[in-house]
């Protein structure tokens, strides 16, 4: 197959096939019923056993829920992770004005619930995943959830007077973002996601104001341990994106480690059926361990 769009239609139907895994616990970590959180123990009751948070893509749109990121969360857990797969509140149903598709993401919304979630977990988690070790925490997120991820963890560098800033950094492993959408500035260039980034910040008007509290790659650096991977033929967030952040990082004075995958576009990387899955969990292990 040599069409990119056959191509990536076909691993994400692929990506999509399997059926989804039904988690060993959930927990609410707020009144909306997009915010919770669901635990996934790792197979064989393994004590000690770090903990993976994943944070689910879709282009920050409503259609797009956890439930599509259970096959990986149940990946993971049998290779010995714990696991808890976040919901946040995303994008409306309904098309934005004149456009053609659900609304991407909601502003504060959708930073709101991520935050929320993170601040809650260490409590939660207790109850839920006792087997889980926080204190071997990675945070690891897809397209829009790699973009949410690397927010996360970026958040004791937000700009004074943000809502969702901390005090220090965040008591993680490492990052490992998954074709993020991880440079406001090149996916805005690029189109990625049909606008999805001018929408999740409530239109081009805010890019400026609301971008320096939002774009990965203005919140650097983090002094936390990053990998990026990226399959080179990916085109839904296209290879430039991770290599600007990485780029970024590097005037900021931080290295982040970026694995290109050839052959792989978009998909393979959260397909338990893929070869690319297993890179994965492999970045995520090197973090954790």
């Amino acid at each position: 197959m040599t069409d990119p769009a056959e191509r990536d239609a076909a691993e994400e139907a692929s990506a999509f096939s399997h059926p989804a895994v039904a988690p060993d616990a959930s927990a609410a970590y707020g009144d909306h019923p997009d915010q919770v959180i669901d635990f996934y123990a790792p197979r064989g009751d393994r004590a000690g056993a770090p903990l993976v948070v994943l944070l689910h893509g879709g282009a920050w749109r409503a259609p797009y829920d956890r439930m599509h990121f259970t096959p990986l969360a149940d990946f993971l857990a049998r290779r010995g992770f714990a696991v808890a797969n976040v919901e946040y509140r995303r994008g409306s149903l309904l098309p934005q004005q004149g456009g053609d598709g659900p609304v991407a993401g909601r502003w504060p919304d959708t930073f709101d619930d991520v935050a929320a979630a993170l601040d809650a977990l260490p409590v939660l988690v207790r109850d839920a995943v006792p087997q889980a070790d926080p204190r071997r925490t990675v945070l690891a997120g897809h397209s829009a959830g790699g973009h949410l991820a690397l927010w996360a963890a970026a958040r004791h560098v937000l700009p004074p007077g943000s809502p969702w800033r901390t005090p220090g950094p965040a008591a993680l492993r490492g990052v490992v973002a998954l074709a993020p959408i991880a440079d406001f500035a090149t996916a805005v260039e690029l189109g990625v996601c049909s606008g999805a980034v001018l929408q999740l910040l409530g239109g081009e008007g805010e890019l400026r104001s609301r971008g320096p509290h939002a774009d990965p790659a203005a919140l650097l650096p983090t002094g936390i341990a990053t990998a990026v991977v990226q399959g080179r033929d990916d085109i839904v967030v296209p290879q430039a994106v991770a290599e600007a952040y990485v780029d970024a990082a590097a005037k900021a004075g931080e290295m982040v480690g970026l694995t290109l995958l050839e052959g792989v576009g978009h998909f393979p990387l959260i397909d338990p059926a893929a070869d690319a899955c297993a890179v994965v969990a492999e970045e995520i292990a090197q973090l954790a361990y």
